[in-house]
This record gives structure tokens, sequence and C-alpha cells, in this order.
């Protein structure tokens, strides 16, 4: 992430900028180099911290990246590029979701872009492959009231809009909450954390909550079940797509992506009041021309 703002140095800041080069180019020497002389002109910039971690990380330096990962840390505690992340995954750990401030820094900046860079970089087809499974489950049905949770620019509630009578979208970024403001596609847009968003809603005001590749942020999504299953009136469906993994539980990946086992999604499925209907393997986009796995999951409220 190419964190924003100043050092308050310009010459420190033009060597974090030709670090950042250094480190696109793969030139991890280089950008461990850059990024050290920017921290020597501002100590207490976490950006520079966070880029020297990036590129110690790189050449397998891992318990000095950590340490520079902590100093990023320490210096922005609402982690808004994600160094408690970056910590998770040199300790092997999955934390329960990853920081809000992250996400919200991540898709702030991606907003204008946002669209094209996924279809176009990615192959994103998320919004299609999660269309098609709700109409499997649903053949024909049109929702009183859809939520689209992270919906993002837009690109699910396009697809959605049409079996829809009324559409909510809610995101973290407020960003993105202005791109799909601009689709003039939803009844109602929330700018709020998912889980906050839920809580806040009416008992049983819903008959179709749909999430887009959004749980890939989202470790434990138990607590994100639950309010759904209170959201959804009887019958209302619950469908979502995610990365994957063959074995049990979630993890945190190398790319700050969770995935998640499709026993894992069953129980909490079914501890929360929900019918699995279909859990199919799906790739919704691909990362550098590879496909990634992932699930796409539609869910009945009992």
């Amino acid at each position: 992430m190419n964190l924003t703002g100043s050092s308050g140095d310009l010459a420190a800041d033009r060597r974090y900028q030709w670090a950042l080069g250094a480190l696109d180019s793969q030139d991890f020497e280089a950008a461990r180099d850059l990024f050290a002389q920017a921290l020597e002109l501002a100590s207490d910039w976490s950006p520079g911290w966070f880029g020297l971690g990036q590129a110690l990380e790189a050449l397998a330096r891992r318990e000095e990246a950590a340490e520079a990962f902590r100093r990023a840390l320490a210096l922005d505690p609402a982690d808004s590029a994600g160094a408690a992340l970056r910590l998770a995954v040199l300790a092997g750990e999955s934390p329960a979701t990853a920081p809000r401030a992250y996400v919200r820094t991540l898709f702030d900046q991606y907003a204008a872009s946002f669209d094209r860079h996924l279809v176009e970089g990615l192959a994103y087809r998320g919004p299609e492959i999660l269309a098609g499974a709700i109409e499997q489950a649903a053949p024909g049905r049109i929702f009183a009231h859809t939520l689209d949770l992270g919906c993002g620019a837009g690109l699910f509630g396009a697809a959605a809009r049409a079996r829809a009578e009324r559409l909510t979208g809610v995101d973290l970024s407020p960003a993105m909450i202005e791109q799909a403001r601009g689709k003039k596609l939803y009844d109602r847009l929330a700018a709020a954390d998912l889980l906050d968003f839920l809580a806040s809603e009416p008992p049983a005001s819903a008959d179709l909550a749909a999430a887009a590749d959004v749980f890939v942020y989202i470790g434990d999504l138990a607590p994100i079940f639950a309010q759904a299953a209170r959201v959804l009136e009887p019958d209302g469906i619950f469908a979502f797509t995610t990365q994957s993994h063959s074995g049990e539980g979630f993890r945190l990946g190398a790319d700050l992506r969770f995935s998640h086992a499709a026993p894992y999604l069953r129980a909490c499925a079914a501890h929360a009041g929900f019918a699995t209907l279909a859990l199919s393997p799906a790739v919704t986009r691909k990362d550098r021309g590879a496909d990634v796995p992932g699930w796409v999951v539609t869910l009945r409220k009992i």
C-alpha cells in the first residue's frame, strides 16, 4: 500500500518515494537502504517503518522486519497500513479480522479506479457468480429488501438491482460509498463497519443479504453470521463469496486476505440458524494471472 501524507521532511519524502519504486521493481536491497535513509531524517514516521518492514521481509530478514512493523504499529495504533497483519503473517497467526483503518485506507485509495482495476486487472467475476448462485437458490424471486454488504463501488448492486424492490448498500470506505452513490442504484447507502451496521438494523427487516469478496478481510465470521441471521426474515437468503483452503477454520495469507475452510463455513451457518443450500468452488478473481480458489455459498434462514 502506498501510504499518503508527508513526513514533514521533503528529503525524507523523496527517499520514501524512491524506495517505493525500488520495492515495486523488486530491488529489495535498494528499497531497504532508501527507507532507512528516509527514517534517518524522519525517525517517527510510521509509513517509513512499514516500508522498511516490507523490504526486510522480502529479504528474508524476518526478525528485523517484525521489529520495523512493530515500530510502525506503535506510531500508528489505528494501523492504516496493516502492520498487525504483517506481524501475524510473520508469526504464522490468524487474527479475527483486518484492522478497520487498514481496510478503509486501502479502499479509499482504490475507489476512483476500483471497477477498472478489478474487472480488467484481476478478471473479477464475483458479482456475476454470486447473482447466479442466488438465482439457483431462489429462482425468479424478487426480494423486498436486499442488503449489499461491503458494496464497494456498486458492482454487485448493478447485478442485484432488477430483483430488489429496495436495495441498501454499506461499506467501510466513504470514498467507495460516494462511487456507489454516483451510480444511482441504491435506495440507501451507509459508510459504516459491517458488524456495527448489521447490529443497528431492525430484526427480520431484509430477505436477502449478500457479500461479494468481502469476507477476505474478516477471519472470524461467526459474529457476522449471527447478526445476518437476526436481520433476515425466515426463509431469507444469505449469499457470499470468499477465498478457500482445504484445511480447517480460517487463515490469513501472505496477501493479507483471509481464506475459509468448508467445514468452518458450515459450522458457522448451522450455529447461526442457517441451512446450507449450496457451498461450491468458485474462482472470482486472478492474482498475477493465476486463479484464486474460493467458495460461493448460499444459506437460508431457518
